[in-house]
């Protein structure tokens, strides 16, 4: 964009007026109405971890480079159709060159921890059929050793949804026993390789949406699912999101056996999992309703947690699931049941829910006039309910984000950590993503009313998040997703989360005005100094 000077001073002067309203003490609430409220640093514990997440994939490029086999994802986004505008991770955001300068800018926030997640085919390349790739190895060791320089703590996930192509090529990957030992192998060459440094580890990320989104409907590789979920060339939409999240847990509960006995007392760290958590409503009042928005938090975010913590599935599952529902031996049972130090939470927003037990839910037609239960309506699978962001009268949950489905409701944070709190016996919880989701547009000054959003977005949520704390609930972090617009899986590089802009040609990081809010609620700064922000912006 070029403009002169009297316009580029008009753009300047409208830019800190906008600054000036982020500082001031209203926030979006649920249906965006307005609340009253500030949220200050200081109303959480001097150990509280304050950062910004990535995943390996969506950031660091150089996919062929230095000894890296090709991943699941990368097969998939070379697909055509796959990816909306055709795009990939080849390059990305370029942080495999670029880790340096992304370290310094996690510093310049003030940031005191950074969750990563390393590539499997990065550092062994084809599983444990080959040898530990030592550029791999070397690349997360200068990440690590520059994050600690700078005083920020490294936050690792051992597995975010990419792994090596010949592990889906060979056995079919996740929905095979053998990827249990597959994933314990993988997570003992990160403990032997990184773990004297590392305080912080996360197995598995939200295996209980991967499962949904890769083997029930379909959109994520293998891209496994079957009517009336979608059509794929393979795939049971009713039973292998099951299998693949049962070999999830217990590949999770082996990989953290496996550190107990062998690192934790000589490292010093903490283990645990990440679930996908929603907070989930009754759409009305009713009874029916009310009961399967319970259910919707059993199906969804139960379903993995229960077996970490008390060593089974939960029994409503079971009830209706029936044998399609994996089992655990009584030996699993004891490896499973205590497996985790921390529950790891990625939330973002609440949805709607009804019963579809009582009445028959309807299901959207697709173009060849099928019907498609995206959200497992009148199906078991998800425990015969529909999920959706707007009740009987249309109006929205909260204000819609740029990514589908996605709602401002910040009160939802909240009430998620106290569910996980009472079912959990007041486990710690660590919110390890949590972010505002703008849809690409090259209009003029969208990107930055869009961030203005962003902010309320996270002062909001914050606010909430320390009313939980100060209501007892032993939240230890949070993470705010993402450091850096990336490639957004299959929206590609369509929708933006990050706190910094990435030129799509120079691939230059540019601070947004959420980044400078970060940084200085952080520094317990004030966003009202307009004087001090001036030099920022160049007036």
């Amino acid at each position: 964009m070029k403009m002169g000077n009297k316009t580029k001073n008009s753009y300047f002067i409208c830019l800190l007026l906008l600054l000036q309203r982020v500082s001031a003490n209203s926030i979006i609430g649920q249906g965006g109405n307005e609340l009253e409220e500030e949220v200050k640093r200081s109303e959480f514990p001097d150990s509280f971890l304050f950062g910004t997440s990535t995943s390996a994939y969506q950031i660091e490029g150089a996919y062929i480079e230095d000894g890296r086999s090709l991943s699941n994802w990368d097969v998939f986004s070379h697909t055509n159709g796959s990816i909306t505008n055709g795009g990939n991770g080849d390059v990305a955001d370029d942080h495999y060159h670029r880790y340096l300068e992304d370290i310094d800018i996690m510093a310049s926030l003030g940031v005191n921890a950074y969750r990563f997640s390393i590539s499997w085919s990065r550092v062994l390349p084809r599983g444990k059929l080959g040898a530990v790739n030592p550029a791999g190895i070397k690349f997360y060791n200068n990440i690590i050793d520059n994050l600690l320089l700078k005083g920020v703590a490294p936050f690792v996930t051992i597995h975010h949804n990419d792994f090596p192509q010949e592990l889906e090529d060979r056995y079919g990957a996740w929905l095979s026993p053998l990827m249990q030992e597959e994933f314990v192998h993988f997570a003992e060459t990160c403990f032997k390789g990184f773990g004297d440094r590392v305080k912080y580890w996360a197995t598995i990320n939200e295996p209980n949406l991967f499962a949904e989104l890769a083997y029930m409907n379909g959109v994520f590789p293998p891209s496994h699912c079957s009517p009336p979920f979608g059509k794929c060339s393979s795939g049971n939409s009713d039973i292998e999101p099951l299998l693949v999240v049962h070999n999830s847990i217990l590949a999770h509960a082996k990989a953290v056996k496996l550190y107990r006995h062998h690192f934790q007392a000589k490292q010093g760290g903490m283990i645990g999992m990440v679930a996908s958590a929603y907070m989930y409503k009754p759409i009305t009042d009713d009874e029916a309703d009310i009961k399967a928005a319970a259910r919707a938090l059993t199906f969804h975010v139960a379903w993995l947690l229960d077996p970490l913590v008390y060593g089974d599935y939960p029994t409503e599952m079971r009830e209706y699931h029936g044998r399609k529902l994996p089992k655990f031996s009584s030996e699993e049972k004891r490896l499973i049941k205590n497996s985790t130090d921390f529950i790891g939470l990625n939330h973002y927003s609440t949805l709607l829910v009804k019963d579809c037990l009582l009445s028959n839910c309807p299901c959207n037609m697709n173009d060849n006039n099928n019907p498609t239960c995206s959200h497992g309506e009148n199906r078991a699978i998800l425990g015969f309910l529909l999920t959706t962001g707007q009740n009987e009268d249309g109006a929205f949950v909260g204000d819609p984000m740029g990514m589908p489905g996605l709602y401002v409701v910040p009160q939802g944070i909240e009430e998620i950590v106290d569910y996980i709190k009472k079912r959990y016996n007041n486990m710690p919880i660590i919110v390890t993503e949590n972010g505002y989701a703008s849809i690409d547009k090259q209009e003029e000054g969208y990107e930055l009313v869009k961030d203005m959003k962003r902010i309320k977005y996270h002062k909001a949520y914050l606010a909430s998040l320390a009313r939980s704390i100060r209501n007892g609930a032993d939240v230890r972090g949070y993470f705010i997703w993402s450091l850096m617009d990336n490639f957004e899986w299959i929206f590609g590089y369509t929708i933006k989360f990050g706190l910094y802009q990435v030129n799509a040609l120079t691939l230059d990081r540019i601070p947004k005005l959420s980044a400078h809010w970060y940084k200085d609620f952080l520094t317990n700064s004030s966003l009202n100094n307009i004087q001090a922000k001036k030099s920022i912006y160049g007036v």
